[in-house]
């Protein structure tokens, strides 16, 4: 009996466990279930607060209402342009008017005096007329130029300047000019500004470039002549072959200093 009683016993100890265990499971799952929809609802509650307070500031203007508006406000703008343009086509027409005088009907006067008169005042009108377009240029240039002064003085102080427009002259035309100035009515020389040579001491740079300055080819010519010559005076005539050669030298430096000049 005992035994029975420690086995039941025991069985009556797990069981209890077992439901002290599944009490404290179902706990925790309602704990986590109860914090996790207090989240949810903290954080819908902080997306309806961001949202009134976004709907807070757009205030009374939407952006349907925004539209409306920009609408309403292009409209009266054309409308106030419309009524500035009347406005000032009006001024002019009065001033037109004002300003000009009605033609009379000249075809149906046949009085002179009449039409003389008519002519005298058009004259007056338009001498008066071409008076104050005259001041009124006058004033206009000199503001212009009291402008620009102005400019070239605010430019200086900036440390800007303005580049001035140069014409572009060739040197040959002062020059000429000169010439001309100077030699007004005389022909031009233009071999007066040439430096002088003296004809002697061309004459003597020529005979010195045709003495000196030979090339080497007409030397090795030259002294190819003469070593042919010299076999050919021995066997005949060793006189006259010693003469020809010494007659060749001066026509054959004539033909090297023409070549030089043609060079």
């Amino acid at each position: 009996m005992s035994k029975l009683q420690k086995s039941s016993r025991v069985e009556e100890l797990s069981d209890t466990v077992d439901k002290a265990m599944s009490e404290e499971a179902g706990e925790d799952a309602q704990r986590k279930a109860a914090e996790r929809e207090a989240k949810k609802a903290e954080v819908r509650k902080r997306l309806e607060e961001a949202g009134n307070k976004k709907k807070a500031k757009k205030g009374f203007l939407t952006p349907e209402r925004k539209k409306k508006l920009r609408k309403l406000l292009m409209v009266k703008a054309a409308e106030d342009l419309k009524r500035q343009q009347l406005l000032k086509e009006q001024e002019r027409q009065k001033a037109l008017a004002d300003r000009t005088i009605p033609l009379p009907n000249v075809d149906s006067i046949e009085d002179k005096g009449q039409l003389e008169k008519i002519y005298n005042d058009l004259w007056a009108r338009l001498t008066q007329l071409e008076e104050e377009k005259y001041d009124i240029n006058y004033v206009v240039s000199q503001t212009e130029s009291e402008i620009n002064t102005l400019t070239i003085e605010v430019n200086d102080l900036r440390g800007k300047f303005v580049k001035p427009s140069l014409k572009k002259v060739s040197k040959y035309d002062n020059k000429f000019k000169k010439s001309a100035e100077s030699k007004a009515g005389g022909k031009e020389d233009f071999r007066a500004n040439l430096k002088i040579v003296k004809k002697d001491v061309m004459e003597s740079i020529t005979n010195v470039k045709k003495k000196d300055d030979k090339p080497d080819w007409s030397k090795k010519n030259k002294e190819a002549k003469v070593e042919e010559a010299a076999p050919a005076a021995a066997a005949t005539e060793p006189e006259p072959a010693a003469e020809e050669p010494e007659a060749a030298d001066p026509e054959a430096e004539e033909e090297e200093g023409e070549e030089e000049e043609e060079e």
